[in-house]
């Protein structure tokens, strides 16, 4: 395994910034990927996007595959949470046995161990009888939009899905996620002169207050469900009673029928003070991936071939939700978190631990060859 093409690989992905936000800067990335993908003797695919980078899919059958093989699917996104810029205060650098950079870890890594496995496969010749696809995506940071129903359909063709998202800090692979979901609940009153007109107006912060408090009492940590009121506003200067203000609210759920539980209560959200209104908005952005029978079965395969390469696969669920959620709703067996291992996602500490790149490479390469 060529460990100096590995990191190379990296160092370029994490030093071509690629916010969400800017479709330019994205499919700079992607360009990057096509050719590195190709140069590995793939064909690959553009889905063209207008305001998101451009969504990728390569695609490999060795001589000899069997067509009526079902594919091996392989998902990774290329977008970051970082602004342009970022690089010039958090550089990509490696310090002792760990490497930093925006979005080394969520997720420009596990982009690199999916094209490197790809690369020992064809180098020992050993790719398996059976096509492999890799799809990457420009838009998981926020909500896979545009990527979503590409991802199922091409989930509905494959016989396992293997999301290179990152690993927990304890090497454990991700065999169960929460459901996510967005709700905004707006209070509307009357704004009036703090001062001359005080009891005339109808404070829409404090109905919010009062309706923030109904919405944190509808977590349920027994039912893995929890509401965060994350955002408020509202007002406009302190001598203004105010006439509006907003919360934005996240969901995670992982039972069925939770959301709907959620969903019925929110809507069912009455105003406390007099001549005030509320408005509701929101749904499920991605649904839950338990921990079900296809999931413990797929698991326990995916744990007898690292056994039998010499590597002690561990598993545990999160609380945070990836693409392989789409995938698990629709029962087709899936595995998460086969990238890095790393900490601080998302922060100017993001950092992976090196030897998690070959280490999860030749996992990656198993599971593929043996599947």
């Amino acid at each position: 395994m060529n460990k100096d093409n590995i990191f190379a690989l990296l160092k370029k992905l994490v030093e071509t910034e690629s916010p969400t936000h800017d479709k330019e800067a994205v499919d700079c990335i992607g360009a990057i990927l096509t050719e590195a993908s190709q140069k590995l003797g793939a064909s690959t695919t553009v889905y063209p996007q207008e305001t998101r980078g451009n969504h990728i899919l390569a695609k490999w059958e060795a001589p000899g595959t069997q067509s009526q093989k079902k594919d091996i699917l392989l998902l990774g996104h290329m977008d970051t949470v970082f602004p342009l810029g970022t690089l010039e205060k958090m550089p990509f650098y490696e310090k002792g046995d760990k490497t930093f950079g925006p979005g080394v870890l969520d997720m420009k890594g596990g982009l690199v161990i999916g094209l490197s496995a790809i690369e020992e496969l064809l180098a020992t010749d050993t790719m398996p009888n059976r096509p492999i696809s890799m799809l990457f995506t420009s838009d998981e940071e926020v909500g896979s939009q545009t990527s979503q129903t590409i991802i199922e359909n091409l989930a509905l063709n494959a016989e396992l899905v293997l999301v290179l998202e990152s690993a927990l800090v304890d090497g454990s692979i991700k065999t169960a996620r929460k459901g996510t979901g967005i709700f905004t609940l707006r209070a509307k009153g009357r704004s009036a002169h703090a001062g001359g007109a005080h009891a005339e107006g109808r404070n829409a912060i404090e109905e919010i207050a009062h309706q923030v408090l109904a919405v944190q009492r509808l977590t349920d940590y027994a039912k893995e469900t929890t509401l965060n009121v994350g955002t408020i506003r509202g007002g406009t200067t302190s001598n203004v009673v105010p006439d509006f203000a907003e919360v934005v609210v996240d969901l995670r759920v992982m039972q069925a029928g939770e959301y709907e539980r959620i969903e019925k209560a929110m809507h069912a959200l009455n105003p406390i003070l007099e001549d005030t209104s509320l408005e509701v908005e929101g749904e499920l952005n991605r649904p839950p991936m338990p921990f079900d029978e296809t999931m413990k079965k797929t698991f326990a395969k995916a744990k007898t071939i690292a056994q039998n390469e010499g590597i002690t696969l561990k598993a545990r669920g999160t609380g945070g939700a990836s693409d392989a959620n789409f995938v698990s709703a629709l029962g087709i067996p899936v595995l998460d978190g086969l990238g890095t291992l790393g900490e601080g996602l998302h922060s100017s500490r993001e950092y992976i631990f090196t030897k998690s790149l070959v280490e999860k490479t030749e996992l990656l390469v198993a599971l593929l060859r043996e599947w």
